[in-house]
């Protein structure tokens, strides 16, 4: 993958985890950046998405612990434990926002 199909395929996944996090109906707050998307809950902690152009990664901090994901042609995979982004951030939210949320792209 190009610089330049990297910076449209992580800008669409920013733009999808804004709008999934406004449509999951709890109340989260979120600020986009530049290439930094801040998701920040009630008690005060925060999750931070942010592009790593030059290693073509996505990685995500959360009150526990930062994860690495890369592209692998279809989904943004953690370099770590193999995980698929969606399911860790629904994992992460879910646990930051004290409730059940299941965030996706669609």
């Amino acid at each position: 993958m190009n610089d330049s199909q990297y910076n449209l395929i992580a800008d669409d996944l920013l733009l999808a985890i804004e709008e999934a996090i406004e449509d999951c109906g709890v109340d989260i707050d979120y600020e986009s950046v530049g290439s930094m998307l801040t998701l920040a809950f009630k008690n005060g902690s925060k999750i931070i998405i942010n592009k790593q152009a030059p290693l073509h990664e996505i990685w995500v901090a959360t009150k526990f612990n930062g994860h690495h994901f890369v592209f692998d042609g279809e989904h943004w995979q953690d370099k770590r434990g193999g995980g698929e982004l969606w399911q860790f951030l629904s994992n992460a939210v879910s646990v930051q926002a004290e409730a059940t949320i299941e965030l996706s792209a669609e």
